[in-house]
């Protein structure tokens, strides 16, 4: 058995700059503890033959997933190291990863990043090979993860990843790294590009880094006005053609889009909304702008040369109706123009390029003071500043460039941000890190909290071009303080929704939920442009439809699959950054910590490694350790026990830890027994009344041996109200989710329940199940992540979570509920988490009982079996799935049903293949007694 052989735990932590300096465990930490050292990297690696080397990508309205597959064989007698090394975009969410050997597929875990440093001592401990990978090379991120081969085996790796296309300078960039090492036989990229609002250009570059100057020879473009399928197939001598060693660039697409609207293009989808905002055709604003160069020591060299270089060219640049200076600082600060910005003029600009060309590199750095100087030229509000200068139509701003951190006057990250905060005003600063020296942590904050960004400039020989790269980006203002607004009633969780300025070429975007049965979306613009403050209100018609409708009418031809949820992942994906940027910008650790268990809380819920999370694989050795890898939870870890968060998929509100009197409990000896006495209680009435599924229903009929099934057909975003009993005052609601169709039957819409609320009266106690937390909410909250045991006991009500797969809610005197998590190791592309909700035991509910499942616990029904199809609709029965026909008798009504063998989820955690009586569709609301509609509620 080839598995035998593989020993493997894989732990990657996507550490990103911005956790450099916030986490208790830096990168730095990480890679000295867990360095490739470890996995024998400090020998050489024979090579191996990798066959096959495909990279998948399919862009459905900016947002990219990306999947790189290596097949490598181990044509030698020994056991050797097989690496597979990717590089990944600097803003992309790796969302899986595989290894396939001997027929079997090892799936990585996404797990909260403490929790995946234990699994992994664990495993190393065990004896496990390990390895991880956190490290940074220019504008991408690599992932690399070395592993043991048999001989003469196969082993394929497979990566996935997700990310947001940027617009920057009028065109969104895709590019793919293509560097297997050597060249391969079968090597091959295919790209799929989908844009509702149409394809304005589309263009693929020569390879990155090689010498080509045309599109690379064999790539075949196939466009229309919508899509648009690129496949690139070299052969070997092509590949030996540009290197001996195979291909090692980037294979690069770029586009725009169609856009006339000044509002932009609005997307809905599965409940989500997406608003792309990027106008053309508006006049340029003119600018403030304030040039501020370190020339300490430090930048003594290619540095120094290169900043001239792009200082001189930027200075052509500049419009004549827009006003700039210059300051140089080291520690000193040296204005160009005392007290003042001028204007764009010839001879200005000839000045400023001589006084560029004499600056040379000394002394220390005075980040504070350079700071100071720039806000006091222009800064409009400052009493000492050249107001007389400035126009309220010019845009404010700065760009700060520096190579280092500060050594010389104010030196605290806190100082120096404060006072930068209290002196900038409305001015923009835009923050440029030179080389792995400079303090980006703090250029970041910096931006964040004045209405800027901040990139890194990275120490190679075009360093000159991502200076006047950058430049370009912020160059040309178009619009200011644009605030973009939507009806509370008509969209919540929405993202960022104001920004300082939009720059010609770029693209503002916003995501968020749409409220259910909402046909058309108001969205209003607030902005100031060249002239006067504008304010704009649009109506939008909502066109909702699915992922696999809108690739069919875009008429793709490429593969769209694995995207068509897109809208909801671009939701979560903004989200997690968005959190994770606040917790940067929080000097409160009360919040920062918060902030970071709900983007621990999407991360894990959407399969992200992000800076909170990790990736974690293990194969056991076989030979020691009989328990092969599918007996490990592949559920998502988190190790939140102690902390308070609300409803992670609505951020929103936080509630203070509450001196309620119940208790909570994490500890598993506890957990264990009074699960235990729970299972037992149920074991006799388990199961008489289910919901799970799409939603699929099941009734055990009363005082017979006989079960009863039927499927309600319920619509994305809806909720449901499944049991209501006023007199003991409780009431289930359920939340339903739009899930992808199965192939064959695209014509059948799927949902699932992603949320489940009970609310009980006496006590005002509310308790939210979603996939990954269970929060319970009364006089305080108490919250427990599903993938740990753990309870809360507040009155006669017990909530018991087992660690694994079940929740039981016990409200004593015969009434106990259980709802089960359904989660995928290795989900396929129909597959989606989701909760089912069974009544355990409902003998303690009143008559009064209500609800979709509710009304059901008290009715009387009889079958009777029928030799001929009387009553029966068209295609309501088939040969091949049906053993009976009957007829269902509610009251006096008769209601065809057909006996049918199911698999029937009987237990939380057993299928049992058995008969059940099945109520056609077109039946069910007779069944019921009430419209579909009847059963919605507001909200959840």
């Amino acid at each position: 058995n080839s598995l035998g052989a593989i020993s493997l735990c894989l732990c990657l932590c996507f550490a990103s700059h911005i956790e450099k300096h916030n986490s208790s465990v830096g990168v730095e930490n990480i890679l000295s503890t867990w360095s490739f050292k470890s996995v024998g990297l400090g020998t050489k690696i024979t090579r191996l033959k990798i066959t096959d080397y495909h990279v998948h990508c399919t862009v459905m309205s900016r947002y990219a997933l990306t999947t790189v597959e290596s097949t490598v064989w181990n044509q030698f007698h020994l056991t050797k190291e097989a690496a597979f090394e990717v590089d990944l975009p600097a803003s992309a969410f790796i969302s899986n990863f595989t290894i396939t050997s001997g027929g079997k597929v090892y799936v990585a875990q996404v797990k909260e990043r403490a929790a995946a440093r234990k699994f992994y001592d664990a495993a190393k401990k065990h004896g496990k090979i390990a390895g991880l990978v956190a490290t940074k090379s220019r504008e991408t991120e690599k992932f690399r993860v070395v592993v043991s081969m048999p001989p003469a085996i196969h082993m394929s790796f497979s990566i996935s990843y997700e990310e947001l296309l940027t617009r920057r300078l009028g065109r969104y960039e895709l590019a793919l790294g293509l560097r297997p090492g050597q060249p391969v036989q079968n090597l091959s990229v295919d790209i799929t590009i989908a844009e509702q609002s149409g394809i304005s250009f589309m263009k693929v570059l020569p390879l990155r880094t090689s010498r080509l100057l045309s599109m690379p020879p064999s790539t075949q473009v196939q466009q229309n006005p919508y899509c648009a399928h690129i496949h690139y197939s070299p052969t070997l001598e092509q590949q030996r053609n540009l290197s001996p060693k195979g291909l090692n660039a980037d294979f690069v697409i770029q586009y725009d889009v169609e856009l006339k609207d000044l509002m932009g293009d609005i997307q809905v989808l599965d409940g989500y909304f997406v608003h792309y905002f990027a106008p053309r055709a508006l006049p340029v604003v003119s600018k403030d702008v304030i040039f501020v160069i370190d020339i300490s020591g430090s930048m003594i060299g290619n540095k120094i040369k290169q900043t001239k270089a792009a200082m001189s060219t930027i200075l052509d640049e500049l419009r004549e109706g827009d006003y700039f200076n210059l300051i140089t600082f080291s520690d000193k600060v040296h204005t160009w123009k005392k007290g003042r910005t001028v204007q764009a003029t010839k001879q200005n600009i000839q000045e400023a390029k001589e006084f560029v060309r004499k600056i040379s590199a000394e002394g220390w750095t005075n980040i504070n003071a350079a700071l100071l100087s720039a806000a006091h030229l222009v800064n409009p509000s400052s009493s000492s500043s050249a107001s007389h200068s400035l126009s309220p139509r010019r845009v404010p701003m700065i760009i700060f460039l520096t190579d280092g951190e500060a050594t010389i006057g104010v030196t605290a990250q806190d100082a120096i941000l404060h006072n930068a905060q209290s002196a900038l005003g409305s001015v923009s600063l835009f923050g440029l890190a030179f080389g792995d020296d400079a303090d980006f942590p703090l250029l970041k904050r910096l931006a964040l909290e004045n209405r800027g960004i901040a990139r890194m400039v990275f120490e190679d020989a075009d360093a000159a071009l991502q200076l006047k790269g950058f430049y370009d980006e912020v160059a040309s203002p178009l619009l200011s303080d644009i605030q973009l607004s939507y009806l509370e009633d008509q969209a919540y969780d929405v993202t960022r929704v104001l920004f300082p300025n939009y720059f010609q070429g770029s693209e503002l975007v916003v995501t968020g939920k749409i409220k259910s049965g909402v046909q058309e979306m108001q969205v209003s613009l607030t902005a100031n442009d060249s002239k006067q403050k504008l304010k704009v209100e649009s109506k939008a018609r909502l066109a909702k439809s699915k992922g696999n409708e809108t690739a069919t009418f875009l008429d793709c031809k490429g593969s769209l699959g694995g995207i068509y949820s897109f809208v909801q992942r671009l939701w979560a994906y903004f989200t997690i950054k968005e959190l994770l940027l606040a917790k940067i910008n929080s000097t409160d650790s009360l919040a920062q910590q918060l902030l970071a268990e709900k983007a621990t809380n999407l991360s894990l819920k959407y399969n992200f490694v992000t800076p909170v999370t990790s990736l974690v694989v293990v194969k056991p050795d076989t030979d020691k350790y009989p328990t092969s890898i599918s007996s490990i939870p592949t559920s998502p870890v988190t190790t939140t026990t102690e902390s308070v968060m609300t409803n992670t998929v609505s951020p929103g509100k936080h509630l203070p830890p509450s001196s309620l009197k119940s208790t909570t409990t994490l500890l598993p000896s506890t957990n264990k027994t009074i699960s235990a006495k729970i299972s037992s209680k149920a074991s006799t009435t388990m199961s008489t009344m289910l919901m799970d599924g799409d939603p699929h229903f099941f009734v055990k009929l009363p005082n017979l041996q006989q079960n009863l099934c039927f499927t309600v057909d319920g619509r994305a975003n809806d909720v449901l109200r499944l049991l209501e009993d006023p007199e003991k005052g409780i009431i289930v609601e359920g939340h339903l989710i739009l899930a992808p169709t199965k192939r064959g039957v695209e014509e059948h819409t799927r949902t699932f329940f992603d949320k489940i609320t009970i609310k009980i009266a006496k006590g005002g106690i509310s308790v939210t199940l979603m996939i990954d937390s269970v929060v319970v909410k009364g006089e305080g909250l108490h919250s427990l992540p599903t993938t740990q045991q753990g309870s809360v006991t507040y009155l006669d009500l017990k909530i018991v979570l087992d660690g694994h797969q079940s929740c039981w809610i016990d409200f004593g005197k015969g009434m106990l509920f259980l709802v089960v998590f359904h989660r995928y190791s290795h989900p396929s592309y129909y597959q989606m988490e989701h909760l089912g909700f069974y009544i355990a035991d409902g003998e303690g509910l009143s008559s009064l009982t209500q609800g979709l499942l509710g009304m059901l616990h008290f009715l009387i029904f009889l079958v009777c079996f029928t030799v001929h199809g009387a009553g029966f609709h068209h295609a309501q029965t088939s040969k091949n799935t049906s053993l009976a026909m009957g007829l269902l008798m509610k009251g006096n009504q008769h209601i065809p049903v057909t006996l049918q063998d199911k698999n029937l989820k009987i237990t939380p955690s057993k299928r049992l293949l058995a008969q059940c009586w099945v109520v056609p569709k077109v039946e069910v609301e007779r069944l019921l007694g009430h419209s579909y509609e009847s059963y919605l509620v507001d909200h959840l």
